[in-house]
C-alpha cells in the first residue's frame, strides 16, 4: 500500500540541474495516478545558445521561460480536473526568479523581478515543496550520464550559485511548507526501496517552513 499523500493536492518537486526532479515527478504520477505537470524546456531555442554565450542570451532566455512556465501553470492549475486528486509538478514557478537572479545583471534583474511579481500572484502555491538536495560531484555525474550536449560545460560555480539561490529562497519564504531531502547517496530510480522511503517521508505532516531529511 502506498504512503498516503491525500493531505496534499499540489506537490512541486524541485532541485538543482541533474538532481532527478523530473524522474521523481514521473514516478509519483504513475504511482498515484496524479496529474503531471512537466516543464517544457526541450524546445526552447535559446537554451543551447545561452550555455555557449550566457552574456548574450541570458535575458531573452529567462523571459521566454517566464512566459512559458506561467502559461503552462495557469492552464494546468486553474482548470478543475475531476479525475486527478493530486497534482505533481517538476518545478516551482519561483524557479524563474532563482535562475534569473543567478543569470542576469542588476538592471535586467530589476526589470525581470517587477514583471515576475505582477504575474506570480495569479498562480496557486504548492501545498508541499520537495527539494532534492544532491552534492555537486553527483550532480555533475548525473549531467554527464544524461548526455545533453549543451549541459556538458556547466561549471561547478554555476551549480553552486543555483544551489545557493534556492536556499536563499527557503530562508525568505518561511510560510512555504518545504521538505529538503538529501538524496546524494540513494537512487530512487533503480532501487524501489529508496523511492518508497521518499514517499514515506513526504506523507508525514510537515509544518510550514523548512524540514530537512537525510536519506542514505
Amino acid at each position: 500500500m502506498s504512503p498516503d499523500l491525500s493531505r496534499y493536492q499540489f506537490i512541486a518537486i524541485e532541485g538543482n540541474i541533474g538532481s532527478g526532479k523530473t524522474t521523481l515527478a514521473n514516478l509519483m504520477a504513475e504511482r498515484y495516478r496524479a496529474k503531471l505537470i512537466l516543464e517544457e524546456f526541450a524546445d526552447n531555442p535559446f537554451l543551447p545558445q545561452f550555455y555557449r554565450h550566457p552574456e548574450r542570451y541570458s535575458f531573452v532566455l529567462e523571459m521566454s521561460f517566464l512566459a512559458e512556465r506561467y502559461q503552462q501553470l495557469k492552464n494546468q492549475l486553474t482548470s478543475l480536473d475531476l479525475f486527478h486528486q493530486l497534482m505533481v509538478s517538476d518545478y516551482l514557478f519561483y524557479k524563474c526568479l532563482i535562475f534569473a537572479k543567478a543569470n542576469l545583471d542588476k538592471d535586467e534583474f530589476t526589470l525581470y523581478n517587477t514583471l515576475f511579481n505582477i504575474i506570480e500572484q495569479a498562480l496557486p502555491k504548492p501545498d508541499l515543496l520537495v527539494y532534492l538536495y544532491v552534492d555537486l560531484p553527483r550532480l555533475k555525474d548525473n549531467i554527464r550520464k544524461r548526455g545533453r550536449s549543451y549541459e556538458q560545460e556547466i561549471t561547478d560555480e554555476y551549480l553552486q550559485r543555483i544551489q545557493d539561490s534556492y536556499f536563499d529562497f527557503f530562508q525568505k519564504h518561511p510560510q512555504q511548507r518545504t521538505l529538503i531531502i538529501e538524496t546524494t547517496e540513494i537512487d530512487f530510480l533503480k532501487r524501489p526501496e529508496d523511492f518508497e522511503r521518499i514517499l514515506e517521508v513526504m506523507a508525514e505532516d510537515h509544518p510550514e517552513g523548512v524540514s530537512r531529511i537525510l536519506l542514505e
